[in-house]
């Protein structure tokens, strides 16, 4: 969970947990408050860590009881345990302001450049569809084979990445060397492209992408592979299952694999 999203759950619940101040304790509300910050918590911090075990120790109640303790004093625990319960959240967005800055920008380094190719693969027939329609008629790229496909792509990866480094060589793998589509350099991303055609069934592309994916491992620059397999005439009958079974990690290598258009 990011920074932001941490802290807007909790300020909800600090804000939710005022209204509570005035209604009677054991409420309907009250309940569901509790347990919906009890989850929050766990959900931010995990679930065996000190901020939960900080909040099930609120009491909200009497410690002593007898048959002549008003009303009233009912009352003031139960305000009291809120009121400490909004403290502790207050505690809870302090330090995730304070402490959070660094695990939050490392988690965007990290995913936000996968976001962004995974959003040119899904937008990749739109985008081939699109440069058919130009102005009187004028000449434009066709997507016909393999290599149409990758010109297309490496325009589109221009938009957010500055070192793309096509026909990368690997290192020999099994007495072989071979070429890797693209290397994302900084983001030590590789990526593959297949286009389906006739004689390419689903099992061969399935096969070629294994056999790819045990070559690229070698390269210095390898932390993850992305296969794109670009499939217009909707030639792969299951497409949903092969990303499945073939999206896995290989070695402490995470290896994703995407089919579009999506049938």
């Amino acid at each position: 969970m990011t920074k932001s999203n941490a802290t807007d759950k909790l300020l909800n619940l600090k804000k939710n947990a005022e209204l509570l101040i005035n209604k009677p304790s054991g409420s309907q509300e009250f309940k569901k408050w509790y347990r919906d910050t009890e989850i929050a918590i766990e959900n931010i911090f995990g679930k065996d860590t000190r901020h939960i075990k900080d909040f099930e120790n609120i009491r909200y109640s009497l410690y002593v009881v007898t048959t002549s303790t008003p009303k009233y004093e009912f009352e003031k625990a139960y305000q009291k345990g809120v009121k400490s319960a909004i403290t502790l959240i207050e505690s809870f967005i302090d330090e995730i302001n304070e402490y959070w800055d660094n695990a939050e920008e490392n988690e965007i380094e990290q995913t936000s450049h996968l976001d962004k190719v995974e959003l040119i693969i899904r937008r990749f027939h739109r985008i081939a569809r699109q440069l058919r329609s130009r102005h009187a008629n004028r000449k434009t790229i066709e997507i016909e084979d393999e290599y149409d496909v990758q010109d297309l792509f490496h325009a589109l990866l221009k938009l957010y990445f500055d070192d793309i480094r096509p026909e990368e060589y690997t290192p020999s793998y099994a007495g072989a060397s071979s070429r890797v589509d693209f290397l994302l350099k900084k983001e030590k991303t590789i990526i593959e492209i297949k286009k389906t055609r006739k004689n390419l069934s689903a099992k061969e592309v399935g096969e070629q992408l294994i056999i790819d994916s045990q070559r690229y491992q070698a390269h210095p620059d390898c932390d993850r592979i992305i296969c794109f397999v670009y499939d217009p005439e909707g030639r792969i009958a299951n497409p949903k299952g092969i990303e499945n079974d073939l999206t896995k990690e290989l070695n402490g290598i995470p290896f994703l694999v995407f089919i579009t258009p999506e049938q």
